[in-house]
């Protein structure tokens, strides 16, 4: 798996795929990542800007963080005779 990009790199590249200067399949081989990543990016910032319902990015980041919680108090509380 490749290394993730920088929120900056995303960023510039979601601009790059909005100028529409050249197809998204091309900008995505230039920056050598996939289309589908691009395309995935370009969904996110949309999701994060208001313009498309879903979850923006703080809101996954605080879903996983409670999930989280969630668990190591369910696993602190675990009462193994109880069953």
């Amino acid at each position: 798996m490749p290394a993730p990009k920088s929120p900056e790199f995303r960023q510039r590249a979601v601009e790059l795929a909005r100028q529409r200067e050249k197809p998204i399949a091309q900008i995505a081989k230039d920056l050598g990542i996939s289309e589908s990543c691009l395309r995935r990016w370009m969904d996110q910032s949309e999701v994060d800007a208001g313009h498309r319902p879903g979850l923006s990015r703080d809101e996954r980041g605080e879903l996983v963080r409670l999930r989280r919680e969630n668990r190591r108090q369910a696993m602190e509380t675990w009462d193994p005779q109880a069953g």
